[in-house]
């Protein structure tokens, strides 16, 4: 590991102007490559402590030897010299999004002397018209097939092609008249090449002429009584009409856009593009990436479009390109765009209409992808395993942590404060295991004393079963004390204890999670946390966290494990609040309606502060008059919070079991 002050450039040796800059490792490769406004602020961020560092970040500068740059005179020249270094040197610490698969493209040969039409794949060649690219082959098959109806080109490969013109005999597709025989001369060049453009043209969007031009050319044969030409060109209609179906209209302006969305998390992000033509899909693309370096959403938005237009020029680059966030300044970007086009590109978020829709519509397959990513990563039993002996021997356990439950807290500005258990076993998430908790003992801000609450009372119920009057089988779990319930035949609710206890925070919370267990006297569950900001892992008593590598599996795990504790808890306080917001003491002022409680919970941001505020700042709420504001004021202090009740026998606080809505069998939160 290198010491970044061991090459940090002397203090005025950097320019203060715009620039792109590399990091190079001890054996001299390009590990990063980025591009800045000023050279100056940019790279002295880099030699900062490395503590206020993201974690990516201080893994690239302490594996960084050296670092140097290049000065341009403008931004767009900075980015186009950015991009050029990334495609030249394929830095390890640089965004880069990666095709999980080859996206397939609807070609059109107009290079060759009689243009085909075909599936093709690959980096794009000079002379050929592209369309798409499509999520699967088949879709483009099937479009073909309805097309060469009306549109006879030629789709045989050359050796076929040159086949057919040797023994003067067509392809089978020349006899059913889906292709127009250009090999035994039926059509010339000229003719052929004519075809091909018609094609091009509709596939381009420019459909109604076209249809209106056949539909003319049917009444014209129906009143010449050309029976037979009419219905031919009545079915082709028909088969056009089928073709444009598949790619339902989505922009009733006709427009030509791309549209890009991205999902991500700590460690990963999903981009999904929709490429919109003539108001219509044309086709979808989309790619996971790994976050090797601390960038926010514009700064993937910026990545993703150097990579998708970098090789692109003229119609590869549409006049639209909508995007869920604009790098700041947005102006090179868009500058650098319109370079590629050839003319002005509109870089923009929709803000509302069709486009904004449809950008939903585009967040959401983002989204999906990103779910199926983690799912197919998490699903891989030898993943899983080595997750989880990664966590042993970063924690130091002396076995695997076959079950592990996550703690987090949740609450709105000290008000419905509540706690979610989740449980992974086998890296797998057991959804029956989950548990969930209302915090009942105190009201506010204060997750270190929820915290250690909420292990409590886990714990205590855990000794309680396992401490039951009646011996038990460890093999079978059969008897009234053991994990299985004799009468129900169902696993008691809190009787398996975990090998690792997971809480949402840091040292705080760890401290706390960590003397809940030793005033239970439970010595055989270790204890780590996983703080948000930085990703460390924290364990109790130990001054410095735990940094595991990004590429770890078993960062991976527990982040999952975190972020599904963070959801459910969410979830639970959502569906607590909404029942309060309907069943609240608001709810029993004569008069006063849900359009008034909503204004009333707006003017003071919680029940907890309408509680406390006087008549006459309640007065102040429009449409609020002095009657209503002394009834309102009289039903939230008949409603004051009762004090916990408390075992005199025992001196601790009683708990209340909470059901969650629709559980499953056995699911209920204490």
């Amino acid at each position: 590991m290198a010491d970044p002050s061991s090459y940090r450039p002397k203090p005025g040796q950097i320019p203060d102007s715009p620039g792109v800059y590399k990091f190079r490792d001890e054996h001299r490769r390009v590990i990063y490559v980025g591009k800045a406004k000023s050279l100056r602020q940019r790279l002295s961020s880099y030699f900062q402590d490395l503590a206020g560092l993201h974690p990516r970040t201080r893994t690239m500068v302490t594996t960084a030897a050296s670092v140097e740059w290049t000065v341009v005179s403008t931004e767009v020249e900075a980015l186009q010299l950015e991009y050029s270094w990334i495609k030249e040197f394929d830095p390890r610490f640089n965004v880069k999004y990666r095709d999980d698969k080859s996206y397939p493209s609807l070609a059109v040969t107009m290079n060759e002397e009689f243009p085909r039409v075909q599936v093709m794949r690959g980096p794009k060649r000079r002379g050929v018209r592209y369309f798409g690219p499509y999520a699967h082959a088949w879709a483009i098959r099937e479009t073909v097939d309805l097309m060469l109806r009306v549109f006879p080109v030629r789709t045989c490969s050359a050796g076929v092609f040159k086949r057919s013109a040797q023994i003067g005999r067509p392809c089978l597709l020349g006899y059913i008249g889906k292709c127009s025989a250009p090999c035994v001369g039926r059509v010339d060049a000229e003719e052929h090449r004519a075809l091909a453009e018609d094609f091009c043209d509709f596939m381009a969007g420019r459909t109604g002429t076209y249809l209106q031009r056949l539909e003319r050319r049917m009444r014209e044969a129906a009143e010449e009584m050309d029976y037979e030409r009419a219905a031919r060109l009545r079915d082709d209609i028909e088969a056009l009409r089928r073709a444009m179906e598949k790619n339902a209209v989505v922009l009733t302006d006709a427009t030509d856009a791309d549209l890009i969305a991205v999902a991500e998390d700590e460690l990963e992000a999903a981009v999904q593009i929709f490429h919109v033509r003539g108001g219509r899909v044309r086709g979808q693309r989309g790619w996971v990436t790994d976050k090797v370096e601390a960038v926010e959403t514009a700064g993937l938005v910026e990545h993703a479009l150097q990579q998708l237009y970098g090789e692109e020029s003229g119609e590869g680059v549409p006049r639209e390109v909508l995007v869920p966030a604009l790098p700041d300044p947005v102006e090179p970007l868009a500058d650098w765009l319109a370079g590629r086009r050839g003319s002005r590109v509109d870089l923009r978020i929709p803000q509302r209409g069709d486009k904004k829709d449809l950008m939903a519509t585009v967040r959401r397959n983002a989204q999906q992808a990103l779910v199926l990513h983690k799912t197919k990563r998490a699903s891989d039993l030898t993943t899983r395993s080595r997750a989880l002996e990664e966590i042993s021997e970063a924690l130091g356990l002396e076995s695997v942590p076959l079950r592990i439950e996550c703690f987090d807290i949740s609450h709105l500005q000290g008000e419905d404060v509540v706690a979610s258990m989740v449980v992974f076993e086998d890296g797998l998430a057991r959804k029956s295991e989950y548990r969930r908790f209302q915090i009942k003992s105190f009201a506010g801000q204060d997750d270190v004393r929820a915290m250690h609450e909420v292990i409590g009372r886990r714990f205590r119920r855990y000794l309680r079963e396992k401490t039951a009057t009646g011996e038990w089988d460890e093999e079978t779990g059969n008897g009234p004390g053991g994990p299985v319930d004799p009468e129900t035949g169902r696993p008691r609710r809190f009787a398996y204890p975990p090998q690792l206890v997971v809480v949402d925070g840091g040292q705080p919370q760890v401290a706390a999670a960590r003397r809940a267990l030793d005033e239970l006297g439970v010595d055989d569950v270790a204890v780590c946390g996983l703080a948000k900001r930085l990703e460390e892992v924290w364990l109790p008593g130990e001054d410095d966290p735990v940094v595991l590598p990004r590429t770890s599996e078993g960062l991976y795990l527990l982040q999952r494990i975190r972020d599904e504790a963070h959801r459910f808890a969410i979830a639970y306080q959502r569906s607590k609040r909404g029942k309060s917001l309907r069943t609240g003491p608001l709810t029993e002022v004569p008069g006063l309606g849900e359009t008034r409680r909503k204004a009333l919970l707006k003017h003071f941001g919680s029940v907890k502060r309408l509680r406390g505020a006087t008549i006459e700042q309640i007065c102040e709420v429009p449409g609020v008059g002095r009657r209503t504001a002394e009834q309102v004021a009289a039903a939230l202090a008949a409603a004051a919070p009762a004090a916990p009740a408390v075992n005199t026998a025992t001196g601790e606080m009683m708990e209340e079991d909470e059901p969650a809505a629709s559980p499953p069998p056995g699911i209920r939160g204490q």
